[in-house]
């Protein structure tokens, strides 16, 4: 599995377009081959965090190519965002409590969501 770690500080006067962007793309995002599942958390001083899993590097790769993610990208750079970093990391280990087998089917499943 493949984690990319996207941490961002969005401009305050393109929050609202930002959303919009944010809502199309992560509808797309989620129908791409080898989406797991992704995650937005928002720090008290504003620092986003988002945390995305696909099952291979090539699902990322592709996710990346995809031209409305790229289109996003540049607005991203040219409009949303004040900072941002992005990292991809490879899952070396991982350990489920309970395990998965112990889960409740609809657990034990990867989720298809997120929060926004």
């Amino acid at each position: 599995m493949i984690v990319a770690v996207f941490r961002s500080r969005l401009r305050p006067e393109a929050r609202d377009d930002y959303l919009a962007w944010a809502q199309r793309t992560t509808a797309l995002a989620v129908r791409m081959p080898g989406y797991r599942s992704h995650k937005l958390f928002v720090a008290e001083d504003g620092e986003r965090l988002m945390h995305v899993e696909f099952e291979s590097e090539e699902a990322l790769r592709d996710w990346g190519a995809h031209p409305d993610h790229r289109a996003a990208k540049q607005l991203g750079r040219a409009r949303f965002f004040a900072e941002y970093r992005a990292q991809v990391c490879r899952v070396i280990h991982q350990v489920d409590f309970p395990p998965a087998s112990a889960m409740p089917a609809d657990l034990a499943a990867p989720p298809r969501g997120a929060d926004r």
